[in-house]
């Protein structure tokens, strides 16, 4: 892996949140880090890791604030390097005087997530590590910060650490046994190889679930209420909101735009968007409205279709037009409280091909299994707890793993070619190492940090 070399400036940024705060604090990094620390205090010498009382001067020796500064040496600190802490008052003004000097003294404005990567480029932490710290500042939950925390601890490095080193393991073996081939016993034959192929094969796979899972935790999902006006879409946004955030009359075409609420449901966060109810209209602005629905359907990770069960005759249900939705999609029969079908799941409907639920909006019955049906529709196994957090890039990484390997038992029971195992157990090997940025190009990595905050 050839990557750019770790440049050499000396950065600052804010490091806290913008607006109004008690403490604010200022980072730097770099060789120059100490000698600027040393102009803007006075100080000549700082202990390592011990907060020191200082008056922090503008150019003209006028105070610009007061508070503690920290040194952590390299190499022991977050990002490898010398890095300065300066802890102020947390108001956006006096931090932005207080970057300024820093920038005139010599330091450069850090760009977003640079922190972050000079610790991955001086092997501090490895690259899923770094992309849990932005995971763990933007977690939406609390089962997402556990499980960012627990990447950033290395949980799920360490599985992918002892595949990849079983994967090495394999390759030498397999190597060697095709390097003296004059030896009396056939060890690529004997069965060992072939069966520690397939014990590799599933400790992937099980990783590749579990990875589903925290990315499921991670990112959530966006659901969309979609159907015919009046079929009970904001009754259920307020149900699942706990809140009445939608208006809600017996008048047909009521919402007319998209509302959007973030809901957590058993530790994952979704996107609920209600949406206007789907019909044709001449009103202008219902047809706009309609033109967001279908657009916000088309977008969806899950679409909830509503269907007004006290309205639905049986000829009706027969002829009733599904939805367009590209992705996962579950019919949702509501108002049962007036027309008398049972709650929950199967319930019995003409329209078939698409799994449903009754509820009633009035009295929540069939609440409880909608919920849990939403869960499954999106990928989340019934009783999963992800011991770490994912990307889609780690999905992606694991998915061509896994294809490889899946690839390798194949021709190799097939053929027992020990050439081509060697080379499809490298290919595997590489594709572990895209996850933590064993083998990564500037390219993703460059995608990767600029979505980290300033500071981080």
């Amino acid at each position: 892996m050839t990557l750019r070399p770790i440049d050499t400036d000396t950065i600052a940024a804010i490091a806290t949140a913008p607006g109004r705060g008690g403490i604010g604090v200022i980072r730097l990094s770099g060789n120059q880090s100490q000698a600027i620390a040393a102009a803007l205090t006075g100080r000549s010498t700082f202990k390592p890791r011990y907060a020191h009382y200082c008056r922090f001067m503008a150019e003209d020796d006028s105070v610009i604030d007061d508070g503690l500064t920290l040194y952590f040496p390299a190499p022991g600190s977050f990002t490898g390097e010398d890095v300065i802490e300066l802890q102020g008052h947390g108001g956006p003004v006096v931090l932005a005087m207080l970057l300024e000097r820093c920038l005139n003294l010599g330091a450069r404005q850090a760009r977003a997530g640079e922190f972050s990567e000079r610790a991955y480029l001086n092997d501090k932490l490895d690259l899923v590590q770094a992309e849990a710290i932005s995971d763990l500042i933007n977690a939406q939950t609390q089962s997402a910060a556990r499980q960012a925390q627990a990447s950033l601890r290395g949980t799920f490095s360490k599985s992918v650490g002892q595949i990849a080193q079983e994967l090495l393991q394999l390759r030498m073996f397999v190597e060697a046994a095709i390097d003296f081939p004059e030896e009396e016993i056939d060890f690529l034959a004997e069965g060992s190889v072939a069966g520690r192929l397939t014990e590799i094969l599933n400790q992937a796979r099980t990783l590749r679930r579990s990875a589903k899972q925290g990315a499921i935790f991670r990112s959530g999902a966006t659901v969309v209420l979609a159907g015919k006006p009046n079929a009970g879409k904001s009754s259920l946004l307020n149900q699942l909101a706990g809140d009445a955030i939608a208006i809600v009359t017996d008048q047909p075409g009521t919402t007319r735009d998209v509302v959007r609420e973030y809901i957590e449901l058993d530790g994952v966060p979704l996107r609920i968007t209600d949406t206007a109810g789907l019909r044709t209209s001449s009103d202008a602005i219902e047809q706009e409205g309609i033109r967001r629905a279908h657009k916000a359907i088309a977008e969806a990770d899950l679409t909830l279709e509503l269907i007004d069960d006290a309205a639905l005759e049986a000829e009706q249900e027969r002829e009733h037009e599904s939805i367009s939705a590209t992705g996962p999609h579950l019919r949702v029969f509501t108002k049962i409280d007036l027309s008398g079908r049972e709650a929950g799941f199967g319930a019995s409907s003409k329209i078939a091909a698409t799994p449903s639920v009754a509820i009633s909006n009035a009295t929540g019955a069939g609440i409880a299994e909608l919920k849990q049906a939403i869960l499954e529709a999106i990928g989340l196994e019934s009783g999963a707890e992800s011991l770490f957090s994912a990307r889609e890039r780690h999905l992606t990484a694991l998915d061509r793993t896994l294809d490889t390997l899946s690839t390798a038992e194949t021709q190799f029971l097939a053929s027992g070619a020990g050439e081509l195992l060697a080379e499809d157990l490298r290919l595997a090997h590489d594709h572990l190492g895209d996850i933590t940025g064993k083998v990564t190009n500037d390219e993703v990595l460059g995608e990767i940090f600029s979505s980290f905050c300033i500071g981080k």
